[in-house]
């Protein structure tokens, strides 16, 4: 499957000169420009030279900076007409009480999951999965607003496996934690800015050790980028005054039923031992 212009750059990024990510950034920030604009005009907009952004489609492993456009310009045109769609469905199926800002957080969430799968990398999610299924231990790690959807992974997953484990909880020591994984492990971070400094040391400290680091984020410029050997970028705009974590549920619950669907019957078996110790601890009830 070929890569996006979005994981080309994610897992190139730190390796660009401080000129071709600068670049990089406005091509991120202003895709409709990039697709629609002549390569002049892009330059003479964003204050940098033209073979700048000619060296960073070659640094992509595009031919040319008219091959990347291309693709923007595809993907832009895929967009529009799913706009288009989504705006009639939302003038025929809400009310005229309802709030601006519900509709507009609707639209919002729903561009923002279909980007994401859009864009999404399957082999990169495959292996991930592979890597997670395959694993001596899981450790989750996240901290700040990142910190709930960690803790919902970690439920999901303990129902099918009992090898996962969430780092630095309820006053654990993180390098305790981290402390005896090697490349038989794995370790997956939720991490948006502000970033925390914590989450970032972390995944330096595991690629160092052969862990396989998952790394979650919502952009290309988070510095533990470099230390994932899986990398999710994850849409998180919103009329909301926090960014929304609505993809990031997404992504992990997806992570969750890709593992399950791949699963051998002893981890379908586990799910039904816990549903049922469920009941005899009267954790949950049934009516």
């Amino acid at each position: 499957m070929r890569q996006s212009f979005e994981t080309r750059l994610t897992q190139r990024y730190s390796d660009l000169s401080g000129t071709l990510r600068s670049a990089a950034d406005y091509l991120a920030n202003n895709p409709v420009d990039t697709a629609t604009r002549p390569l002049r005009a892009v330059a003479r907009d964003s204050g940098i030279s033209p073979a700048a952004f000619s060296r960073l489609a070659r640094a992509l492993d595009y031919n040319g900076f008219e091959e990347l456009r291309e693709e923007m310009r595809k993907k832009i045109n895929r967009r529009v007409n799913n706009f288009a769609e989504r705006a009639e469905r939302l003038h025929q199926t809400h009310s005229a009480d309802e709030t601006d800002f519900v509709t507009a957080h609707l639209a919002a969430c729903q561009l923002n999951l279909q980007t994401f799968v859009d864009d999404l990398d399957r082999a990169t999610l495959n292996a991930a999965v592979e890597r997670i299924a395959q694993a001596r231990k899981v450790l989750l790690l996240g901290a700040l607003g990142s910190t709930g959807v960690v803790e919902y992974l970690s439920y999901m997953a303990n129902f099918c496996a009992d090898n996962w484990a969430m780092a630095s909880r309820m006053g654990a020591s993180l390098g305790a934690g981290i402390v005896g994984l090697d490349e038989s492990d794995v370790l997956i971070i939720v991490t948006k800015p502000p970033f925390s400094g914590q989450a970032l040391r972390a995944a330096k400290l595991a690629q160092e050790q052969g862990v396989y680091v998952v790394l979650i984020t919502d952009t290309h410029t988070c510095p533990a980028l470099k230390h994932a050997a899986a990398q999710f970028i994850v849409p998180t705009q919103s009329p909301h005054f926090y960014s929304s974590y609505v993809v990031t549920m997404f992504l992990v619950e997806t992570l969750i039923g890709v593992l399950v669907s791949r699963s051998v019957p002893a981890a379908r078996a586990r799910i039904a031992e816990v549903e049922g110790a469920n009941r005899v601890l009267a954790e949950v009830w049934d009516l």
